[in-house]
């Protein structure tokens, strides 16, 4: 017996207005809070905008054309099979045009986690394009993690020790730990940029934030959640400022309606660039979750994401960006 389908935002007539295009999304590589201990080292977030319809007759010629039996419709047995490579190259110019992949690289991700909670104030926005203005601090620590040798996992296994729900030791402890990570990498001097975001630590803001954290504040996104700005960037690229988005989505924990609603109004409001306004339309129309093995659309993402996460290279410019759209075309 299934179990009902957990959150989810269902859009209401008030929040469409205009041109409306409907996705379906999937991920690949998602493991929750296990971010450094996986065997998959990039989360895939896949989105497809083919009706039912389509979605059955991609389907039904990979099944069919390509001998993948029901039961053997996923990205490893694709990627594994007798005829990989001529599959492979079908399906993905299947969906040029009609797809987008968001990849995240698990540690990058934690280390734009450290600058925009740590050193800034916590925000939906944070990890997307509405964003970008902390994004170079924290590409300068990111890429001076060579030059910290063994050192360099350990502060951000302190790091997110200290965020995450269920802590293994007491918050002092766990915030004395992640501070003598932190001087630990000060002192291999890792360059002026990189030195800098660790000097900006500072100890009284990290003990407010996890404060914050410990005592539920929801206005403080969950900071080992990749799943919301990858969806907020998905979101934002199929819109391109010209349409809403309704979005279909195998279903997640993650994705719960206080932090969907959240995270719609921060759209609204361009992440805070403009003032807030009840009355202004978000780019997020609405999300329903769904079982994927009931949406075809979904299966299809599905499958997308998985074989970006096992072959990243794939990710071209055809699958970063959906096409402009058509005149004519909502």
């Amino acid at each position: 017996m299934r179990t009902p389908l957990q959150g989810g935002l269902p859009p209401s007539r008030a929040e469409v207005v205009g041109a409306v295009v409907e996705i379906a999304c999937d991920e690949s590589g998602f493991s929750g809070t296990n971010l450094l201990h996986s065997t998959a080292p990039v989360i895939t977030h896949a989105s497809v905008d083919l009706v039912v319809d389509e979605a059955v007759a991609l389907i039904t010629v990979l099944r069919s054309g390509f001998r993948f039996s029901p039961h053997e419709l996923k990205s490893g047995r694709i990627l594994r099979g007798s005829g990989a490579d001529e599959a492979l190259e079908w399906f993905l110019a299947a969906l040029a045009g009609r797809a987008y992949v968001h990849l995240i690289d698990k540690e990058f991700f934690l280390v734009t986690r450290i600058v925009d909670y740590l050193l800034t104030e916590p925000s939906y926005a944070a990890g997307t394009r509405l964003a970008r203005e902390h994004r170079p601090a924290a590409l300068a620590l990111y890429e001076a993690r060579h030059a910290a040798g063994g050192d360099w996992g350990a502060f951000l296994s302190a790091f997110v020790d200290l965020v995450r729900m269920k802590r293994r030791l007491p918050v002092d402890q766990t915030v004395q730990r992640f501070f003598q990570a932190r001087d630990t990498l000060r002192r291999r001097r890792l360059g002026a940029a990189a030195d800098a975001v660790l000097d900006g630590l500072s100890p009284s803001h990290v003990r407010a934030v996890v404060a914050r954290l410990d005592g539920d504040d929801r206005t403080v996104p969950p900071p080992l959640e990749p799943l919301l700005p990858a969806l907020a960037e998905t979101v934002l690229t199929w819109s391109g400022g010209q349409r809403q988005v309704l979005v279909t989505h195998d279903e997640q924990s993650a994705l719960t309606a206080d932090r969907l609603t959240r995270l719609q109004r921060v759209l609204a409001d361009n992440g805070g660039a403009v003032a807030a306004d009840p009355n202004r339309v978000s780019p997020l129309a609405g999300l329903v979750m769904v079982d994927s093995r009931d949406d075809p659309r979904v299966q299809v993402a599905d499958l997308l994401a998985g074989v970006a996460r096992r072959l990243p290279g794939i990710i071209d410019d055809a699958l970063r960006q959906p096409p402009p759209i058509p005149p004519g075309r909502p």
